[in-house]
């Protein structure tokens, strides 16, 4: 753990604390083997998650009160953070719920509404739609906030930026904010241009690539180091590392980060795929393989490949999925084995599309935030080729790479 001073509770309590933390410790990387969630890094050391290294944390909470930022993802071993926290007898006061929920049930977008938990009581609170951070009166009922959410890697996926916006609520408030580290599953990749500054929205609010290959707690790091929050508050920032973790591990995520994003093809897909959601193409929303497959209507003939598929109303993942009902036709990359940022799939229907004379950049606005600058989408509509477009953004990302050593926790 980085920077964390310990306030111990009774010996008796320490004492069970830290007799749970080496039976958690000894048994995690049996089950994760036995289950086949998370495949052992090349070291053959064990795996732990942040949150799984109890000791770490668990005795610096008692008597503390705490809120969560947490979702679906957020497991001690087959035990929901909260539940666990619960169980040690840590008072949880909030329950902060991003995108898609607390349960992880809410589609992309979809309006995420305050609550109780029926399981716990507790209240929960949406930091996603029009409030990205509760309001100072509730946060001056904590001491401590906790982030625990599974992110995948990309500067576009919004976790990342409720955590952002929270650091900036736990400095404001002077409160602790602790991060519980986790794989990155695209952590391997560095790729696609910067964001640049007129760009910023909430699915891009700092300046890295697409691929930004950080851990969440290293970002954090990052977000803290480069003065990126707007506040000139301090925050006392608290991380729980990893161990047996480096960067060029493949990571197996054990529970769905998202509705849309089911298993590791998907999220290796990602990257290449979320771009079209600016287009007119469907990328499988409302199909049992979102983000795994490239489609169009079969019958405008502006399509590649031969696979069909049509959309259909899925509550809870994609309740209206464009081209809803539609026979659609193109490519299935279910067995494919791309990883990072493919540009071919984007240039082929782009080049498809524009034969046919049908608008391909349906939301350009959309397009740049996702890219984080109007660049690469007009360089696509000029015809340039993959290795013209990635020069572009070399020698930025060169100097991305040398800010981002210096906030790696690990290899």
């Amino acid at each position: 753990m980085s920077n964390v001073s310990l306030m111990a509770p009774t010996a008796k309590r320490i004492y069970g604390i830290l007799l749970l933390a080496i039976c958690l410790q000894l048994t995690t990387s049996g089950i994760q083997a036995r289950e086949g969630l998370i495949p052992e890094p090349s070291s053959n050391k064990p795996l732990t998650l942040g949150a799984e290294r109890i000791g770490q944390y668990l005795p610096a909470l008692a008597d503390k009160r705490v809120g969560v930022i947490v979702n679906q993802t957020s497991r001690v071993n087959n035990q929901h953070l909260v539940d666990f926290l619960l169980d040690n007898d840590i008072d949880i006061r909030f329950i902060f719920a991003p995108e898609h929920g607390f349960r992880g049930d809410y589609d992309a977008g979809a309006k995420v509404d305050s609550s109780v938990d029926s399981k716990t009581g507790i209240d929960i609170v949406s930091i996603y739609g029009s409030q990205k951070r509760p309001d100072d009166a509730i946060l001056q009922q904590l001491d401590v906030l906790i982030f625990d959410i599974q992110d995948v890697g990309l500067r576009f996926y919004t976790y990342i930026s409720s955590m952002h916006y929270m650091m900036e609520a736990a400095a404001d408030n002077q409160l602790q904010f602790w991060v519980f580290d986790r794989p990155n599953p695209n952590g391997a990749w560095i790729d696609g241009p910067i964001l640049e500054p007129e760009f910023t929205s909430f699915v891009g609010l700092h300046p890295i690539p697409v691929l930004h290959g950080l851990t969440v707690a290293e970002l954090a790091q990052m977000i803290v180091g480069e003065g990126w929050l707007k506040t000139d508050k301090r925050l006392d920032l608290k991380l729980v590392e990893m161990q047996g973790y480096h960067h060029q591990m493949p990571y197996a995520l054990p529970v769905k980060p998202s509705p849309n994003l089911p298993n590791s093809r998907s999220v290796a897909l990602y990257p290449s795929l979320c771009f079209f959601e600016a287009t007119p193409i469907s990328i499988g929303r409302g199909t049992p393989f979102p983000f795994q497959v490239i489609g169009f209507e079969k019958d405008s003939g502006a399509h590649i490949g031969k696979f069909t598929f049509t959309p259909k109303s899925t509550p809870g993942a994609a309740l209206y999925p464009k081209l809803q009902d539609t026979k659609l036709q193109g490519q299935d990359l279910r067995q494919s084995d791309v990883h990072g940022l493919q540009l071919s799939y984007l240039l082929e229907w782009h080049s498809t599309f524009k034969g046919k004379g049908i608008e391909f950049f349906q939301r350009p606005e959309f397009f740049d935030k996702l890219a984080g600058t109007n660049q690469l989408r007009m360089a696509i509509a000029a015809g340039k080729s993959e290795q013209q477009i990635r020069a572009s953004w070399e020698e930025s990302l060169t100097a991305y790479k040398q800010m981002r050593a210096k906030y790696l926790l690990y290899p």
